[in-house]
């Protein structure tokens, strides 16, 4: 699908919602460069446990400028430990700047080959991408993201008790919606894509009939 200009969609929502998996659907249909922001600060996570005794503002800015969104598909950044070390580095403001520019350079600048961009995280759509053509927040049941990330664990073969799991989600939470620095919140211009009663391709169809409807309204298509 060819697009008459560069399309901007920002996605905000709590952990395990379904947000990433949406987010790969729409850019792929849409041929947009997709983004995970928060794999960001789980792979630099991931860095301060494997290099604790190298890890330093100097490693961080290394890194996140030979940073390649490759890097950010490897599995095991989704582990809690990862995800815990991740959610202590993105309290840190010099490191949210470096990044945040590396997100904002992604959504407005992709490479050509790509139609336009599709961020998700916690602050995108507010903080990264303000102007962006569609804003989702998306959210599940606590329940259900708990199952959700218990099942994504077991498939990893990662031993861990879904109360444990619900526990995690339920800290996250807290953590995010109640933090100083770009707390997750639902803007106003947001819609809100609930997925706990929905499947996958279920939840993709309506995102997508609404951005259709949109984009054709403003002859984009």
């Amino acid at each position: 699908m060819k697009l008459k200009r560069n399309l901007k969609v920002a996605i905000d929502s709590p952990a395990a919602a379904g947000a990433g998996t949406q987010a790969k659907l729409i850019s792929k249909h849409y041929k947009l460069l997709y983004l995970d922001t928060g794999k960001i600060y789980r792979l630099l996570g991931y860095y301060k446990i494997k290099n604790s005794k190298k890890f330093s503002s100097s490693f961080i800015i290394n890194k996140i400028k030979k940073l390649k969104i490759t890097d950010l598909k490897n599995k095991k950044l989704l582990t809690n430990e990862v995800g815990v070390a991740a959610s202590i580095i993105a309290k840190n403001k010099k490191i949210r700047k470096l990044v945040h520019n590396f997100q904002i350079k992604c959504a407005y600048n992709p490479p050509k080959k790509y139609n336009g961009s599709c961020l998700d995280g916690r602050d995108i759509t507010y903080k990264i991408i303000p102007n962006a053509d569609f804003k989702f927040f998306i959210t599940a049941s606590i329940k259900t993201r708990a199952k959700r990330r218990y099942l994504e664990l077991k498939s990893l073969n990662k031993k861990i008790p879904y109360n444990k799991v619900l526990k995690s989600i339920k800290k996250r939470d807290k953590s995010d919606y109640n933090r100083r620095i770009s707390p997750l919140k639902r803007t106003k211009d947001s819609i809100l894509i609930n997925t706990t009663n929905l499947s996958k391709r279920a939840c993709f169809l309506k995102i997508k009939k609404i951005i259709d409807k949109k984009l054709k309204i403003n002859g984009n298509l």
